[in-house]
C-alpha cells in the first residue's frame, strides 16, 4: 500500500532550501515498517495572481507502508516536520492520503484543475474532504499546492522524481542497463521510434529527473547519435530539487 505526503510553500525568499529538499528530507521521520518510494516535484501554473516564491511548485513523497495502521502516525510527523523546519513568513500546507481512499477521484480532478488554473482554499479544502489537509502558518495557501501535489501524483502522469533509491549517485554517462535495473524505464521520443539498447549510454548532463508516466518512473530520451542519447529535461536554475 501507498501513501502520498505533500509539502508546499515552506520557504521565503532568503531560504537555503525549498520545498523539493524539506521533502526529501521527510524520509528521515519515516515510522518503523515504511520505505520512501520516491518524491515527485509538481510544477503548478506561473501567474501574476497566484503568490510564489520562486517557481510554485510543490512536492510529494510517496511513501510504501504496511496498512492503514500508520496513517496517523505519518500525519502527525508530517505536521511536525514542516513546523520545525518551514522558513518564518511561509504559507506552509500539509496534506495526506492513502491510495486507496475514494476521495482520491475528487483530489486528482482538483490537482488537474491547479495545473492549468487559479484555485482557492476553499476549493482545496472541498476537494480534500475525507483527506487530511492542513495548513501551518501565514496565509495558509500552502494547503493548495500540498492538496496539487496529491491530486496529480495519485493521477500518476505528472511531475518529475527529485529523489528515487540512488537517483543522485548515477554519474552523468550512465547505460540504459543500468537505469532500468534501478527501476527507471528508459523511453525514446525519437520520431522514428528507436528504441534504447540495454548497452547504449544516456548523457544526464549531470541531473536525471525522470517522470512520473503512468504510475511508472520513466526518463525520456532522445537520440544523439550512434548509440547515445540525450535526457529532454534540461537543469535550470531552482531551489527545491
Amino acid at each position: 500500500m501507498r501513501m502520498f505526503v505533500a509539502f508546499d510553500d515552506t520557504d521565503n525568499i532568503d531560504s537555503d532550501f525549498g520545498t523539493g529538499k524539506l521533502t526529501r528530507w521527510f524520509e528521515n521521520e519515516l515510522p518503523e515498517g515504511c520505505r520512501l518510494w520516491g518524491v515527485v516535484r509538481q510544477q503548478l501554473p506561473v501567474m501574476e495572481e497566484i503568490p510564489y516564491t520562486s517557481h510554485n511548485s510543490s512536492a510529494c513523497a510517496i511513501i510504501d507502508v504496511p496498512d492503514h495502521s500508520v496513517l496517523t502516525g505519518l500525519i502527525d510527523r508530517a505536521v511536525d516536520h514542516v513546523e520545525r523546519h518551514s522558513a518564518p513568513g511561509s504559507d506552509p500546507g500539509v496534506c495526506v492520503a492513502c491510495e486507496d481512499n475514494p476521495a482520491l477521484a475528487r483530489l486528482k480532478d482538483f490537482g488537474l484543475k491547479c495545473s492549468r488554473q487559479v484555485v482557492t482554499q476553499k476549493e482545496a479544502l472541498s476537494a480534500c474532504a475525507g483527506i487530511h489537509l492542513s495548513g501551518h502558518g501565514g496565509t495558509n495557501d500552502g494547503i493548495i499546492g500540498a492538496a496539487a501535489a496529491v491530486g496529480l501524483c495519485a493521477y500518476g502522469r505528472s511531475g518529475r522524481f527529485i529523489e528515487y533509491g540512488r537517483l543522485r549517485d548515477f554519474p552523468p554517462q550512465v547505460r540504459v542497463s543500468e537505469l532500468e535495473a534501478h527501476g527507471i524505464l528508459v523511453i525514446s521520443t525519437d520520431r522514428e521510434a528507436l528504441t534504447p539498447a540495454p548497452e547504449d549510454m544516456i548523457d544526464s548532463q549531470g541531473w536525471l529527473r525522470p517522470r512520473l508516466w503512468d504510475g511508472k518512473v520513466v526518463l525520456p530520451v532522445c537520440r544523439n547519435g550512434g548509440q547515445s542519447w540525450e535526457t529532454l529535461a534540461k537543469k535550470h536554475r531552482k531551489k527545491e530539487a
